[in-house]
C-alpha cells in the first residue's frame, strides 16, 4: 500500500485533459501552454497529483495514435513534474513508459492492463474497472451484481500488480465506464467494502453524466456539465467518508476544502 494512502486527509487528483474532445472541458486545455498554466493553477489550488491525459475516454471517443498522444502529454508532464506529483492517464504501454521517463510516477490505467509497465518502471499504478471500450461501453452495460463483479475484478488485478512487485497499487471502480446511473449509485453505496480490501481506493465522479440526471431541473432537463459542481462535491465527499483515499476531480480548490473537512478528527468521529 502506498504511503500516500496513510495521509490524514484524502488526496485530490486534478484532471488535466490535453485533448480536443473531452466531455467536460471540450478542449479548453488542448494547447500545451494553456495545459501547463492550468496545471500550475491546480498546484496553487492544492492538488496532490495532476493527472495528465492525451486521449479522451468519454463515451464514443475515438482512439488516438501513439505519436499524437505522446506529442500532447510529454511536454506537459516535463513542465509539471518538478513541481507536483504527476500521473499519466493512458492505456498505451509506450505512452506510460515515456511519461515515466519524463517524470510521471503514477500510471492511471482505465484498461487495468498496464501493471507490467508500472512494475518495470518502478512506479505506482491505478487499476480501474471498465466494461467495454469508450466506443461501446454505454450502449447496454449489464451486470448480475455490479458491486460484487467490480470488486472481484479489481481484487484480481490488484493482486497481479502486487505480485509483480508494484508497491503502490490503487483500485478505482470506474464510475461511468460501462455503467448506468443505477450501477454508479450502487458502486458508491458499496465503497466501504471496496476500501476494506486493503488497497487504497480512487474514485472519480466529477461532472459525469449521471450527475446531470440526478441534478435535473424541475422540468426534467439534466444539469449541464458546468452546473454539476454540487453533485461532484457531494459524491466526492461521500466517497471519502466511505474510505476512498483519493478523488479525481476537475474542481480542485473546492474539493481540497471538502477533503480537508473530511480529514479532520471531528468529521471522522
Amino acid at each position: 500500500m502506498s504511503s500516500l494512502a496513510t495521509e490524514e486527509r484524502p488526496l485530490v487528483m486534478g484532471i488535466l485533459n490535453v485533448t480536443p474532445d473531452s466531455f467536460s472541458d471540450g478542449g479548453e486545455w488542448f494547447d500545451g501552454g494553456l495545459a501547463i498554466t492550468r496545471g500550475h493553477e491546480m498546484i496553487t489550488e492544492g492538488a496532490d497529483i495532476v493527472d495528465v491525459g492525451g486521449e479522451s475516454t468519454r463515451p464514443g471517443a475515438e482512439p488516438v495514435d501513439i505519436d499524437e498522444e505522446l506529442r500532447r502529454v510529454i511536454p506537459v508532464i516535463e513542465a509539471l513534474a518538478p513541481h507536483v506529483r504527476v500521473s499519466v492517464d493512458t492505456t498505451k504501454a509506450e505512452v506510460a513508459a515515456a511519461a515515466v521517463d519524463s517524470g510521471a510516477t503514477l500510471v492511471n490505467d482505465v484498461s487495468a492492463a498496464l501493471w507490467p509497465v508500472a512494475a518495470a518502471c518502478g512506479v505506482g499504478w491505478v487499476a480501474m474497472h471498465r466494461q467495454g471500450t469508450p466506443a461501446d461501453m454505454q450502449r447496454r452495460p449489464h451486470y448480475g451484481d455490479v458491486v460484487a463483479e467490480v470488486g472481484a475484478f479489481l481484487a484480481d488485478r490488484a493482486a497481479e500488480g502486487t505480485a509483480a512487485g508494484i508497491d503502490e497499487v490503487w483500485i478505482d471502480p470506474g464510475i461511468g465506464f460501462g455503467k448506468t446511473a443505477e450501477h454508479n449509485l450502487r458502486l458508491l453505496s458499496g465503497l466501504a467494502g471496496l476500501a476494506a480490501t486493503g488497497y487504497p481506493v480512487l474514485v472519480g465522479t466529477s461532472r459525469k453524466t449521471f450527475l446531470g440526471g440526478l441534478g435535473a431541473s424541475l422540468d426534467g432537463i439534466p444539469a449541464p456539465v458546468d452546473a454539476r459542481l454540487p453533485g461532484s462535491l457531494a459524491t466526492a465527499t461521500w466517497a471519502m467518508q466511505q474510505g476512498a483515499r483519493m478523488v479525481r476531480v476537475h474542481d480542485v480548490a473546492a474539493t481540497v476544502q471538502a477533503a480537508t473537512l473530511v480529514g479532520t478528527p471531528e468529521a471522522r468521529s
